[in-house]
């Protein structure tokens, strides 16, 4: 693996174990609009798109409900469900690695902005990342739109960038911005699944993250 100036991650499901919580605050919006809540592979299908592309991909037929759906899920996020959101083991140990190391970090979501900023507070892991791009910043991933614009932002060409993610979604907006990725398989898909987008690796774990980047 050669030395890379930047490396990009996703969040849910790549820094943070999730998904579970997405895929349930999602049936629970579905339900208090009264509709038949998608399947919980479909929900996590669109985990990494921008809440309102996941709303409109989940609910074709439904656009009028889809200010309350966007809304019902934000509401159960943050209020209601209590599903644990924990960082995957060793995440604050490979980011402190790779910072020392004069590596630049940061962070391409699909989380809103508000979120991404409560996130990054909640678990201390903001003074790691020196920008970072959310689904009010930019076009929705796949679009390349928040790659393209954190090197822009950085000064540093995409040929010395990596991206880290656990979905399809993550892998093929790093393809489309020609960039390097590799896949986790903490989170949504497994390393069948990411390999379709050639990504360089895929692991299991941060300490294989660690080991593939830093040793």
């Amino acid at each position: 693996m050669k030395n890379y100036k930047l490396v990009i991650f996703d969040w849910d499901g790549t820094i943070m174990d999730s998904v579970t919580k997405i895929v349930n605050c999602m049936h629970q919006a579905a339900v208090s609009c009264g509709l038949e809540p998608p399947s919980d592979e479909a929900i996590k299908n669109i985990i990494g798109l921008s809440l309102e592309h996941a709303v409109a991909t989940l609910f074709p037929d439904n656009a009028n409900l889809y200010p309350d759906l966007i809304a019902g899920y934000k509401h159960q996020y943050k209020h209601v469900d209590v599903t644990p959101t924990p960082l995957f083991a060793d995440v604050e140990l490979t980011l402190a690695r790779l910072k020392a190391k004069g590596v630049i970090l940061a962070v391409a979501t699909g989380k809103s902005r508000a979120g991404l900023e409560r996130l990054l507070t909640e678990t201390k892991l903001g003074h790691y990342f020196s920008a970072t791009r959310t689904s009010d910043d930019a076009q929705s991933k796949p679009s390349p739109d928040m790659l393209l614009q954190l090197v822009k932002e950085l000064n540093i060409d995409s040929a010395e960038a990596l991206m880290i993610g656990d979905t399809k979604i993550d892998m093929a907006m790093a393809q489309a911005a020609q960039m390097d990725r590799v896949g986790v398989t903490m989170g949504v898909h497994n390393a069948a699944h990411l390999s379709e987008f050639e990504p360089l690796a895929t692991v299991d774990s941060y300490q294989q993250l660690s080991t593939l980047l830093l040793d």
